[in-house]
């Protein structure tokens, strides 16, 4: 006895009884492209870590690095307590672009007047962010003890 003959005359074909897994894997590579595309998109904020309101102070070994900024919106960047001339946006860039050059980790502080409109310290942060700062926080006062009961 050969091979069984379908009606129509031809061979019968066998069936497969593997699984056919090219369709999963163009699925996946379209996930793929779309998951890679998306996640730099998701990272362009301004990272910061946000003081909470009694929070305990950050302890570090030498004089933090500030950018302070006045009322008027004016941008001084102090390194070891020396302030200057306010800066302009390009040489806060530049001088703190030369510091994460040398030390990639340093944390830079954000000081910013209580009048002073939000935009000015946005603005602040993102000259930050364009020199490279990885780590920036804020500085405030602490609460004093009499308004935090009332809370």
């Amino acid at each position: 006895m050969g091979a069984s003959v379908s009606p129509k005359g031809g061979k019968k074909r066998r069936m497969n009884a593997e699984m056919n897994v090219v369709p999963y894997i163009d699925v996946m590579l379209v996930l793929l492209i779309i998951f890679m595309v998306t996640a730099p998109m998701l990272t362009q904020g301004i990272e910061v870590q946000l003081p909470e309101e009694q929070g305990e102070s950050m302890t570090q070994g030498e004089e933090p690095i500030t950018l302070s900024v006045t009322r008027n919106g004016e941008l001084y960047l102090n390194v070891g307590d020396k302030r200057g001339e306010p800066l302009s946006d390009e040489e806060v860039v530049d001088r703190a672009g030369a510091i994460i050059r040398n030390k990639p980790q340093e944390m830079f502080l954000v000081e910013g007047d209580a009048k002073v409109p939000y935009e000015s310290v946005a603005r602040g942060m993102s000259l930050l962010q364009r020199a490279g700062v990885q780590k920036i926080g804020f500085v405030t006062d602490p609460v004093p003890p009499s308004q935090s009961n009332k809370r």
